[in-house]
């Protein structure tokens, strides 16, 4: 599903990049440490890190060998690297590791708890733990609740693919719940908002035909004819402003702990 960083930077890259830098900056470690990037994607939680952690190493992780390409390509710094590997077994010795973090990830992987469980081993005693995934229980990110509301109202069997069914852990409870299952002390869990400006109607369609992600893949699945019913359903449901832009917002749930020494 996920498989070309040049697709997903216009369906959410470019929102989750906004994220990404809030959640650096909130879980709040000491510069100077090593960072594990799980499931690095086009490397925007990377950067984020690179930007403001001030890290001596960050490395990401992902299992799709176009992302680790993309996000060699757009992250630069000599600090940064990036392996091909699954979250689920990470290629890092124990206790080697100040921070591993997640961004919008683990609602993807098969064994969450596992990929948790690995981000705990791989952080030292004293080291933080943290992932952040969108709001799909509460409706927090409007773009994509927008969708499913006007695919489901067309389509019965599209309520099936909504994230907000297929993804549970996507919600501050189950969210935090992962991380103190996963053995972490002092679990934390807050929301993390930001505004989704759409200069106009095509600039929120178009992303949409992109094929990656769970409803840019069901509009692939479409006909032309369904396709465009859908097209003009959401555009009724998302009158502009003055300017033509359509201004919504996109929650994250994000969630933090510590090793226990």
């Amino acid at each position: 599903m996920w498989v070309a960083g040049e697709a997903y930077e216009p369906y959410v890259g470019r929102w989750s990049r906004l994220v990404a830098h809030r959640f650096v900056r909130w879980m709040g470690a000491a510069p100077g440490g090593s960072w594990r990037d799980v499931g690095c994607g086009t490397g925007a939680v990377t950067q984020a890190v690179l930007d403001v952690a001030e890290p001596v190493t960050v490395v990401g992780v992902d299992p799709s060998a176009g992302y680790v390409a993309y996000a060699r390509k757009s992250v630069t710094d000599q600090r940064a690297g990036f392996v091909l590997a699954d979250a689920v077994n990470l290629p890092f010795a124990d206790s080697t590791a100040s921070v591993a973090v997640s961004g919008l990830v683990l609602n993807f992987v098969p064994d969450a708890p596992r990929a948790a469980a690995e981000m705990v081993r791989v952080v030292r005693p004293g080291g933080l733990v943290g992932a952040y995934v969108w709001d799909f229980e509460e409706g927090g990110m409007e773009a994509i609740r927008a969708f499913w509301d006007a695919a489901s109202a067309l389509d019965a069997d599209a309520a099936d693919l909504d994230e907000a069914v297929r993804f549970p852990l996507c919600g501050r409870a189950p969210l935090g719940e992962l991380l103190v299952g996963a053995g972490l002390e002092d679990v934390e869990v807050d929301e993390i908002s930001v505004p989704t400006r759409f200069s106009g109607f095509d600039d929120y369609w178009q992303p949409f035909l992109g094929g990656q992600g769970p409803a840019p893949a069901y509009v692939a699945s479409l006909s032309e004819d369904q396709r465009a019913g859908l097209r003009e359903r959401l555009r009724s449901a998302l009158p502009p402003a003055a300017d033509g832009s359509i201004a919504l917002r996109a929650r994250a749930w994000a969630a933090r702990g510590t090793r226990g020494t």
